[in-house]
């Protein structure tokens, strides 16, 4: 989940203890040339001292960035946003998911716990979801090409070839209509923990945010074990996911500000417990 510490144009400095002293061309100058103006030397002079300052501010810079790097492990500073889990799938690296579990407990400490709302009101047409996203594809279609292994479509953006590994399960499955696009935090529950005071466009925004962590392709039938029960109810049949799925379920309810229960916050905090 680490992301990408983007390019510098910065050498990595671990391959090498010193960075070599600069040597600008101008700067061999032959006891044959001394002779020459002071007019040129000293506009060769200006362009050697304008290199050298330049330098020193790009080593000055790489080192800022190394230092901003080190500061903050998970690549990112800011709660909320899709940073978190990285690999759905839970294959993190150990750095990686010790600052994950910490970001989540923290987010988890920040959530109102208040007991659920009720389903008046509800309907999954309150959520309108798999929005067109352009060039033919769907919310749904999206995922299954994001999620998959090779996965070739067709002109209607439709999967015709393709593997999809669910992490819930570890089953893999070579047709799409095996696998379902879960809500992490399934639209019900969302509704009871604050999205039914929302707009139709929040929910709708909700339903198809493809840029947060709540969209996974699963195998269909654990999907629909699922349903709208939170952790303290179901859990992902693969237990080595359970780190992996608290900590997903607590970034969608941190970044929508919903509301959790007693005994879910107690059920996630056991689940972080494992990882």
């Amino acid at each position: 989940m680490r992301s990408a510490r983007p390019s510098t144009g910065c050498a990595d400095r671990s391959r090498s203890s010193s960075h070599p002293a600069y040597h600008h061309p101008e700067m061999l100058i032959s006891g044959a040339r001394l002779g020459q103006s002071r007019s040129v030397l000293s506009s060769r002079a200006l362009r050697i001292s304008l290199a050298t300052v330049g330098v020193l501010a790009t080593l000055t810079a790489c080192a800022a960035v190394e230092d901003l790097g080190a500061a903050s492990p998970s690549g990112s500073a800011v709660p909320g946003t899709a940073t978190t889990s990285g690999s759905a799938d839970g294959h993190d690296s150990s750095g990686s998911a010790d600052a994950d579990e910490r970001a989540a407990r923290e987010w988890l400490e920040q959530l109102t716990v208040e007991p659920e709302g009720t389903l008046d009101g509800y309907d999954r047409d309150e959520f309108p979801h798999w929005s067109a996203q352009g060039d033919n594809c769907d919310t749904r279609e999206v995922v299954l090409e994001r999620d998959g292994d090779d996965v070739r479509t067709g002109d209607d953006c439709y999967p015709i070839s393709g593997t999809w590994h669910s992490p819930f399960d570890g089953e893999t499955w070579s047709d799409p209509s095996d696998v379902d696009i879960d809500h992490v935090v399934p639209l019900a529950e969302a509704w009871r923990t604050g999205a039914s005071d929302w707009t139709t466009d929040e929910r709708e925004r909700f339903a198809n945010d493809l840029d947060g962590v709540n969209l996974l392709a699963v195998t269909d039938n654990v999907n629909q074990s699922k349903g709208d029960k939170g952790p303290e109810e179901w859990q992902p049949p693969r237990a080595d996911y359970h780190c992996t799925y608290a900590v997903l379920w607590i970034e969608v309810k941190h970044t929508w500000e919903l509301t959790i229960e007693r005994e879910e916050k107690s059920a996630l905090e056991d689940m972080l417990d494992r990882c």
